[in-house]
């Protein structure tokens, strides 16, 4: 569209050149008409011998008072048309003033000029006309438009043909994207391992990461089916051992109801466990400091007879992107840990960088031995609560969902004297 309408408008913009062009040369032939008239019985003309103007079908002279009563007209002029004929001597036009105008239907130019003769000590006026046959102008401006059009036409299939080219040469990493998912897809890779270029390299790493997240969360699946199974021998050997040692009715019962308890616990844990590990890779953001403040409120009623003293320094404007009760789990556990084995004091810190989230979780408490703080950080690790008091499954729970998210803990010394959990959750 663009190229159509710049060649309308050169086109335009030569036909009025030729136009102006004609012009100057219509007066110029006018010049010399009245430099060749002289007064001849009473009237203005142009004698033979002086008659410069072209004869043939092309150029046409007149001359007119300004009442319009002809005085001297070419000798071709009878060839023009009575409309023609009729309109260059009708025009009135005041000193000074010229007239260009085109017939379209006769395809002629007419060119009109003023002026007052003196003669006689009189002074008269009178009104020379040209008029000129347009076909050689037809001819120049058809000529240059079909050279115009022939030429854009020309750069307008070269132009598609450049863009379907950089289009396709564009597009070319899209089509290896998708050539690497269907590998992907087939099981024949795990990631999108090609080379591509700066705008589309974002969204390669995007869906490796996404990739990433998804093969953890179906090993963390796996992992929490066979955590459930391993959980579940131990009541059923205890079933199995009260069974054995012909225990009366009331004492197996007990034991029964009190292992029965126990895999229900397991079975809804370990069932929560699966459901977060599918729904916590794409969620929208949360609120960090909200939970907090509900959690520890919570925590500081069921903890009221040690009244513990909780300090919250907290960014209101802190946000992840994460499933909800993943962070009220993993907060949950974090600040239960701290209210459980603090002696009387707890502070939490959170922070916003530009990359990531930080959370600080201290207490006065006895802390972590270093050789623990190794150990609860390993993937997977089973803590012994006996060895380490208050670093058992809740933990663990912790540990797992910060994988999930690529998040980071780290165990070190409280400035209250206690241990300090430092929780890094990456933005992006």
């Amino acid at each position: 569209m663009i190229i159509g309408v710049a060649g309308y408008a050169l086109q335009n913009s030569f036909a009025y050149s030729l136009q102006a062009s004609l012009e100057k040369r219509l007066r110029l032939q006018v010049y010399l008409m009245i430099g060749a008239a002289e007064m001849q019985d009473g009237k203005l003309a142009i004698p033979e011998t002086q008659h410069q103007l072209r004869q043939g079908d092309e150029t046409f002279g007149f001359i007119h008072t300004h009442l319009g009563l002809l005085q001297w007209e070419s000798t071709n002029a009878h060839e023009l048309s009575d409309k023609v004929r009729d309109s260059v001597a009708a025009t009135r036009i005041r000193i000074g003033d010229t007239r260009f105008i085109y017939f379209e239907d006769e395809n002629l130019y007419l060119y009109q000029y003023p002026l007052q003769w003196e003669s006689g000590g009189m002074a008269r006026r009178y009104l020379f006309s040209i008029v000129e046959n347009g076909a050689q102008l037809s001819a120049e401006l058809n000529a240059y438009r079909t050279q115009l059009w022939g030429w854009l036409f020309a750069v307008t299939v070269l132009a598609l043909m450049l863009q379907t080219l950089i289009t396709r040469w564009g597009l070319k990493p899209l089509s290896a994207l998708v050539e690497d998912l269907h590998n992907i897809e087939r099981g024949y890779s795990t990631r999108l391992a090609g080379y591509y270029p700066e705008e589309v390299q974002g969204v390669t790493d995007s869906l490796n990461h996404l990739l990433h997240t998804e093969r953890n969360q179906r090993e963390r699946y796996r992992n929490t089916l066979g955590d459930l199974a391993h959980s579940l021998k131990t009541p059923l050997a205890v079933i199995r051992g009260a069974g054995n040692e012909q225990m009366l009715y009331d004492g197996y019962r007990n034991v029964v109801e009190d292992q029965v308890r126990r895999m229900d616990q397991i079975v809804q844990y370990q069932l929560a466990r699966a459901v977060r590990s599918q729904t916590n890779t794409i969620a929208k953001a949360t609120p960090l400091a909200p939970v907090i403040k509900r959690i520890t409120s919570a925590l500081a009623k069921v903890y009221r007879e040690k009244n513990v003293d909780v300090s919250l320094l907290l960014d209101e404007t802190a946000l992840f992107g994460a499933d909800e009760r993943d962070m009220m789990e993993l907060l949950g556990n974090m600040l239960e840990n701290a209210f459980k084995y603090s002696h009387s004091a707890v502070r939490v810190s959170l922070t916003k960088e530009a990359d990531w989230v930080q959370l600080d979780i201290e207490d006065d408490g006895p802390g972590v031995s270093r050789e623990m703080r190794h150990v609860i950080l390993q993937r997977g690790a089973r803590v012994d609560t006996s060895a380490a008091p208050g670093q058992g499954i809740g933990l663990t729970v912790a540990v797992d969902i910060l994988s999930s998210y690529d998040g980071q803990l780290e165990v070190s010394e409280s400035s209250l004297g206690g241990a300090r959990f430092k929780i890094i959750l990456p933005i992006g």
